[in-house]
């Protein structure tokens, strides 16, 4: 039997590329509302809203290490409508929520969803484009990431400005139909039946442990972990340094976008030098760039109660935003590196363990806050050192 033909390139892309930007968008777009929402819902402690956005992290995590193995098992179609429709209904419960646990529990059921498209969707593109074709999609793919965080915080505003924050659910939740619709009437199934591999919880348990009992992928999952940490706890808290440290009102999301797009100008600029100088090399020298950097900054602060100049702060944040740009690829691909046997569930368990790790960490710290940049600054330089040496203790394998 003919296999049904599915969208032309562009198309295609446009299709895999809106699909993957809906967990960038589901964390930035609620920034500028999470006052909000604290105060719609009644938190008690300004600090605990974070949890709308760490939250999402974690059940993302579930939902990688489940919608691994399904994608092998019942092929990437189903997991990614499945993960759409858990996404979907996540959504509702968060606008329909009167008490901040609902809104948690809102968030968490959305995580688990985008982890479905988050996993299936790189193999549902390798299934289809292999080479130099599949580099190519992936390359266009991926610059939505530079787009995506850099734009998602102002569209956030005007949505809370004009609608209020149940209308930035809304727009998630008409992304999720939309792309629900779309994908489904127009993208056939790539996994043939004979390539399936039967579902089995051993299976998983199994390559938990081969990824545990693997010295170099361990590592460098714990240093994913912890600089996405470090990430995740500047997302957790960056609308209260923007808008109470600094005063920045609705002008924030414009230095987020700045910050953005030193992330993502990383990305390219990683993929253009990589091949020559190589994964680790390039890796070393960010973390230990970014520890030199957010140390001096420390020092700095430190000094004055935490609330250096606005634009000190960007002076230094901006490098060293850069530099966890170049670590976020690098580390998981050296993580992967001795699993190609079993490429499918390692980059599930990865994924899922990295943000973990991460959402357990930017949680951690996103807590901390107090009023300064001292926490969060602090954070950098712990996660920075502990990526440093998960990295060695990696190599050293």
């Amino acid at each position: 039997m003919q296999m049904k033909r599915g969208p032309e390139y562009r198309e295609f892309v446009t299709l895999m590329a809106l699909m993957i930007s809906i967990t960038a968008l589901s964390i930035d777009m609620m920034l500028p509302a999470l006052p909000e929402i604290g105060r719609d819902l009644r938190v008690d402690h300004a600090n605990d809203v974070q949890l709308v956005v760490t939250v999402l992290l974690f059940g993302m995590g579930i939902g990688q290490l489940l919608f691994g193995p399904f994608a092998d098992s019942f092929g990437r179609k189903p997991v990614i409508l499945t993960g759409f429709v858990i996404f979907i209904i996540g959504c509702l419960l968060s606008i329909f929520s009167t008490r901040f646990e609902f809104m948690v529990v809102g968030r968490l059921i959305q995580g688990i969803g985008t982890g479905g498209p988050r996993t299936a969707i790189i193999a549902l593109v390798r299934d289809q484009y292999g080479g130099r074709a599949m580099a190519r999609i992936m390359s266009a793919i991926m610059a939505v990431f530079i787009i995506v965080p850099a734009v998602a915080p102002a569209l956030g505003q005007l949505v809370l400005l004009v609608f209020g924050w149940k209308a930035i659910f809304g727009v998630l939740v008409l992304q999720g139909v939309v792309v629900l619709t779309w994908f489904g009437i127009r993208q056939p199934e790539t996994l043939s039946r004979n390539n399936r591999i039967p579902f089995s919880f051993v299976r998983i348990l199994s390559g938990v442990a081969k990824v545990c009992k693997n010295r170099i992928s361990m590592g460098y999952t714990l240093a994913a972990g912890f600089i996405s940490g470090a990430l995740m706890s500047y997302l957790s808290s960056a609308q209260q340094i923007f808008q109470e440290v600094y005063g920045l009102g609705k002008e924030f999301p414009v230095y987020m976008a700045a910050l953005s797009l030193f992330v993502g100008g990383a990305s390219f600029v990683n993929s253009r030098i990589v091949m020559r100088l190589g994964m680790r090399v390039l890796s070393d020298r960010a973390i230990l760039s970014f520890i030199f950097l957010m140390s001096i900054y420390l020092i700095i602060i430190y000094q004055m109660d935490g609330r250096s100049p606005l634009w000190l702060m960007m002076a230094f944040f901006a490098p060293s935003f850069f530099c966890m740009g170049i670590l976020f690829g690098n580390l998981n691909a050296l993580a992967m590196d001795p699993l190609k046997h079993m490429a499918g569930i390692g980059a599930a368990i990865i994924g899922s363990l990295s943000n973990f790790i991460a959402s357990f960490l930017g949680t951690t710290v996103g807590r901390c806050y107090d009023g300064s940049t001292l926490p969060l600054t602090s954070g950098f330089v712990i996660l920075g050192i502990l990526t440093a040496i998960a990295m060695r203790w990696a190599d050293n394998a």
